[in-house]
């Protein structure tokens, strides 16, 4: 069994940053599995800026469900540690993913939703559970309550998942301000 470690934080708080530097102390084959979706040219510079900061030893591989089809991947399969870079970003894809209408969605297709996106993170953490793991996530729980019902959904769904894998990690993190703060560690 490896250990799972959590970085959390606000946008643009270092957290990626800081989960690199985790690995790049800690791993020798590392794997980095980046699951955002280049959709404008905003995410294309920032995939653009992740890319140059990373170690170009590191293999990339770039998917954000069906984890479980990465146990195949020689690059993974010899790895002795996996950088996940974000969940958040994962659940967004799988939300949009989804052709819903979110304006007048009932809360019984939002369980069937959440519990498919929790499907996915039940394969994902199986997948990677005798690596050395650090995960990405934002936090969303600190602003302000969106204005908007699929804001809510993404909030409320990430929020959880977030609590699920925290309580799973040996180690959480939260990066204010490009200082990391242990808020779960092994004593």
């Amino acid at each position: 069994m490896g250990d799972l470690t959590l970085v959390t934080g606000g946008a643009r708080s270092g957290k990626s940053s800081f989960a690199e530097k985790i690995v790049k102390k800690n791993g020798k084959n590392v794997v980095y599995i980046a699951t955002s979706i280049p959709f404008d040219e905003g995410m294309k510079s920032r995939i653009k800026k992740h890319r140059k900061q990373r170690p170009e030893s590191w293999h990339t591989i770039e998917m954000y469900k069906n984890f479980n089809i990465i146990l195949d991947d020689d690059k993974f399969k010899y790895a002795d540690t996996i950088i996940l870079d974000c969940i958040t970003i994962m659940i967004s894809n799988l939300i949009l993913e989804k052709n819903i209408d979110f304006d007048d969605i009932s809360e019984e297709e939002i369980d069937t939703l959440e519990n498919q996106i929790f499907n996915e993170i039940y394969i994902l953490l199986d997948a990677l559970k005798d690596k050395n793991v650090v995960l990405v996530t934002n936090e969303l729980g600190m602003g302000i309550v969106p204005s908007y019902k699929l804001g809510s959904i993404f909030r409320d769904i990430a929020g959880r998942v977030n609590q699920y894998i925290a309580k799973r990690a040996n180690k959480v993190y939260l990066t204010v301000s490009g200082i990391p703060i242990e808020i779960k560690g092994e004593k």
